[in-house]
């Protein structure tokens, strides 16, 4: 039932949006490979992969305008795309059969470790454990990614920042980990067709 409901969420941000369904796709992917090199179990490798791909789904209900500007945002589309997590959370509330787990990943993971990420500002331990993997996993494919403001980063200035976010955006000791995979797998170079 959640992988059917995750088909259909993942169509309609395909349609919203080409590139940040691609993103999803990417960052999900990069989650059944993280679970299952570090041996979750079914139920922990089934809410990681499924609340990765559905990280982005409240991009659905953020204004076209916004979600593919191709500048820099100002303050106050900032600010609406920052609802984005909040958007998804209710988003997934609305559909019975998502465990809390998954919502919570979606919810939460642009919280950063020091308190300073949005929409909650929780910090540490208090951001659940897969909502803090997702979140790193996010951030690599994003840096990995170009976009229209920016160019994408090698792998080696990516995994820099990584380190260098470590113990203020990210928990340091799943960087880490996630940094101990081989680099074949963090580039995550898939072809995804559209």
């Amino acid at each position: 039932m959640q992988a059917h409901f995750m088909m259909k969420s993942l169509m309609q941000l395909k349609e919203k949006d080409v590139d940040t369904y691609e993103h999803s796709v990417r960052v999900g992917k990069l989650a059944e490979y993280v679970a299952s090199r570090f041996g979750f179990d079914k139920r922990m490798t089934d809410h990681l992969v499924i609340g990765c791909y559905l990280h982005d789904i409240g991009k659905i209900g953020i204004p076209q305008n916004v979600l593919i500007k191709s500048t820099s945002l100002e303050s106050d589309e900032w600010e609406t795309m920052k609802r984005h997590p909040s958007l998804g959370k209710e988003m997934l509330q609305a559909y019975a059969a998502i465990d809390q787990e998954i919502i919570e990943i979606i919810a939460y993971h642009h919280e950063r470790w020091n308190g300073t990420g949005y929409p909650y500002g929780l910090s540490g331990e208090q951001i659940p454990l897969l909502a803090r993997w997702c979140s790193i996993i996010d951030s690599l494919d994003c840096m990995l990614s170009d976009r229209p403001y920016r160019k994408r980063l090698s792998l080696k200035e990516a995994k820099d920042e990584l380190l260098l976010q470590s113990d203020r955006q990210f928990d340091k000791h799943l960087v880490h980990k996630l940094l101990s995979l081989p680099d074949v797998a963090l580039k995550n170079e898939q072809t995804i067709h559209r």
